[in-house]
């Protein structure tokens, strides 16, 4: 968890293989989908590479789960 410091709460950032495992996907996928701007996250450049926030994969699920 990170604190947020302009709202005062904890906000979750997960790898990219944290989200691959989350949803049973290759992580390449994700990077995929974070380079194309699907999913949205933050590029911390080098080894430490990209982080989504929780709340962004939630709404990226939904976003796909809505009919049409």
């Amino acid at each position: 968890m990170v604190d947020d410091k302009t709202s005062g709460r904890s906000v979750q950032l997960m790898t990219v293989r944290q989200v691959a495992d989350y949803l049973q996907i290759h992580p390449e996928t994700v990077r995929r989908w974070l380079r194309d701007g699907a999913l949205r996250g933050v590029n911390l450049g080098g080894v430490a590479g990209w982080r989504i926030q929780h709340a962004e994969l939630e709404r990226f699920i939904e976003e796909r789960r809505k009919p049409g």
